[in-house]
């Protein structure tokens, strides 16, 4: 996801930014100290092989918002890409969507092997949390932070998600509008929200801000979501970078499924606006978090 000319500025923060991840990220694997070649490997593999950085992005926006410097929000930038990286190694085997392509590359279960596969993402979360652990901040700040990313993780986040995904693999059509939003409220927005917290907390936001954020990152998580749901359908493999058409062969509940592409593209500028509404107190700081709403949006993978 790269940043276009004329984007308000934002471009040479969200370069920078991503750059600052990318390096933290490789630092941290460094670190991990794997004795096993093979799943030392299959972790930078998970992480390092391109991707959109859209979790890392927003929480060095968030805390840009909110008047943080930019070394607070690497701690917590790097924690919710390796989850997020965890949460894709996993997905992707075969006992769950049984991909075999992933940013254009085999999946990790494919080059690897299911086994390795599985450790590559149970040790990819714990070094999350060590990471975060780590973080250069306070100690309720840090157990906030730690507090909140589990909690996006866990059974009543991402993983609840999941679960609702999987029992409605073969069953789409018996999922309603209101069901679907809320299971992608727990599978994705729920690191998409943590995401902006984890931002606002590195900042030490105050409670009104908080609010408009949690607004903000409500409404993307959605956006992004449905944008997925319409790359199934319009998108192809090779831009995508994952198998394309899969959402439909396995009967899977979608926005374009449920209500059709053109529903699913207004829905898109309803929450498009929503995003706006929420930024709007807070100036021009909030120009990447605004910046990367669009790109979420507009996206072509």
């Amino acid at each position: 996801m790269t940043d276009a000319p004329g984007a308000g500025g934002t471009g040479p923060l969200l370069d920078a930014w991503r750059r600052r991840t990318d390096a933290a990220l490789e630092a941290a694997l460094a670190r991990a100290n794997a004795p096993d070649p093979r799943l030392a490997e299959g972790m930078r593999h998970a992480v390092l092989l391109g991707g959109k950085r859209m979790r890392p992005l927003l929480v060095h926006a968030a805390g840009h918002a909110c008047g943080a410097a930019p070394e607070a929000g690497d701690a917590p930038a790097v924690a919710i890409e390796l989850v997020h990286a965890y949460s894709l190694v996993h997905d992707d085997l075969p006992a769950m969507d049984d991909d075999a392509l992933r940013r254009g590359q085999p999946t990790v279960h494919v080059a690897f092997g299911e086994a390795t596969a599985i450790l590559v993402g149970d040790a990819l979360q714990s070094l999350a949390f060590e990471v975060l652990a780590c973080a250069p901040v306070d100690d309720a700040r840090r157990v906030a932070m730690l507090r909140e990313l589990a909690s996006a993780a866990g059974a009543g986040g991402m993983c609840g998600g999941q679960a609702l995904d999987v029992a409605a693999t073969g069953n789409g059509a018996a999922f309603t509008v209101e069901a679907l939003e809320r299971l992608h409220a727990l599978k994705t927005g729920a690191l998409i929200r943590a995401a902006v917290r984890l931002g606002a907390l590195a900042a030490g936001a105050d409670e009104g801000t908080r609010g408009r954020l949690d607004s903000y990152a409500n409404a993307l998580g959605l956006a992004f979501q449905i944008r997925d749901d319409l790359l199934d359908v319009e998108g192809e493999s090779a831009t995508l970078g994952k198998t394309a058409g899969k959402d439909a062969a396995q009967d899977k509940a979608t926005f374009p499924a449920l209500i059709g592409v053109e529903a699913s593209r207004a829905r898109l500028r309803e929450l498009a606006a929503a995003m706006d509404d929420a930024l709007a107190p807070l100036g021009p700081r909030a120009a990447a978090l605004a910046r990367l709403g669009e790109l979420a949006i507009s996206r072509s993978y």
